[in-house]
């Protein structure tokens, strides 16, 4: 009994959270401010540390070489175009049966 008291009491509570028609944040934009703010956390922390050897100085280059952002490659998978991958066999001739 408890089990099924304690069910209803969470599947009402997720419906006052989350009730139809309630538009929810994009999350994709949300991800891409999560990433901005994290990556200059880190290059905050990083420019912070002070090196006086050549291995650190490397070190601090390939964090912020890696921190850089990339640009966008091109199209998605779904959203390219599907190609023939093997040709279609040409028609066979009249004279050929």
């Amino acid at each position: 009994m408890f089990t099924i008291v304690r069910s209803v009491f969470w599947l009402t509570a997720a419906y006052m959270v989350i009730k139809p028609g309630v538009d929810l944040p994009d999350a994709n934009a949300l991800a891409i401010q999560a990433m901005a703010a994290g990556t200059q956390v880190v290059a905050e922390q990083v420019s912070n540390i002070e090196c006086d050897s050549f291995q650190c100085i490397g070190g601090k280059a390939v964090v912020a070489t890696a921190l850089q952002t990339s640009p966008s490659v091109g199209l998605p998978m779904h959203e390219t175009p599907t190609s023939v991958p093997v040709p279609y066999p040409r028609p066979r001739l009249d004279r050929a049966g």
